[in-house]
């Protein structure tokens, strides 16, 4: 297994030079850089983390290049024609729920902050829906979730993106309409970037993933179908 013991200064210069000189020819240039302080140190981390989840989130695991997104942008239907993220980042998607996103956890390191975050962040319209009947139902134990103060000690509420009004089919009265009319369920901790540089930042992921678990959980419960237990990631190999 690789070690991680943090990114380096190095990770954080080339960020900062990335966000101020986001062309081709200069991330070509530097492109060693990016891939010894930047994605080797992230897949080092990824994999650390996923081992630990086999104890809170075993559903999540996943071979750490399928976790690690891209730093490639999608610039096909946007005017910002910049080729590059400004960050590198990673998400955790639950097993069946790989293609359509669903609850995770997500982490990223910036130039200008490290984030750890959780939730279901801009379900497709089918799981919007699913969440919001299965609200209906369990909101009381959304409440719990939603309201327990180790989390938001830990984290911010993520914008929900919020409807003005009850969304069309469900009652405007109801207890949980204020969360049903959310676009978006999460939990944030946007962190200073040096973050990134401690030894014990898988420690302080891990600590963040375990306390925002049950969110997770709540929010794919009405997602996740029922299939044959699949190979799990753990240790640098496939099991199962």
């Amino acid at each position: 297994m690789a070690t991680h013991t943090g990114f380096s200064e190095e990770a954080l210069r080339f960020l900062r030079g990335l966000k101020r000189n986001n062309r081709r020819e200069w991330f070509e240039e530097r492109r060693e850089i990016f891939e010894r302080e930047l994605k080797a140190p992230m897949l080092a981390l990824i994999e650390r983390v996923t081992a630990g989840m086999m104890d809170y989130a075993p559903a999540h695991v996943r071979p750490p290049a399928k976790c690690l997104f891209r730093i490639y942008r999608d610039t096909r239907f946007s005017a910002d024609k910049s080729p590059y993220k400004s960050h590198l980042g990673a998400w955790w998607a639950r097993t069946g729920l790989v293609r359509t996103s669903g609850g995770g956890y997500y982490i990223h390191i910036g130039s200008s902050e490290f984030v750890i975050a959780a939730g279901a962040f801009m379900p497709e319209k089918d799981q919007l829906l699913a969440i919001r009947r299965h609200l209906l139902e369990h909101h009381a134990e959304w409440k719990r979730i939603i309201a327990n103060r180790a989390l938001l000690r830990s984290f911010s509420i993520h914008d929900p993106m919020a409807l003005a009004r009850a969304p069309k089919g469900f009652p405007a009265e109801h207890p949980a309409i204020e969360w049903i009319k959310w676009r978006q369920w999460g939990v944030t901790a946007h962190l200073p970037p040096e973050t990134a540089l401690s030894p014990k930042l898988a420690s302080e992921i891990e600590k963040r993933f375990r306390l925002a678990a049950p969110l997770v959980e709540f929010l794919n419960a009405p997602l996740a179908r029922a299939e044959r237990p699949r190979p799990v990631w753990t240790g640098g190999r496939l099991h199962g």
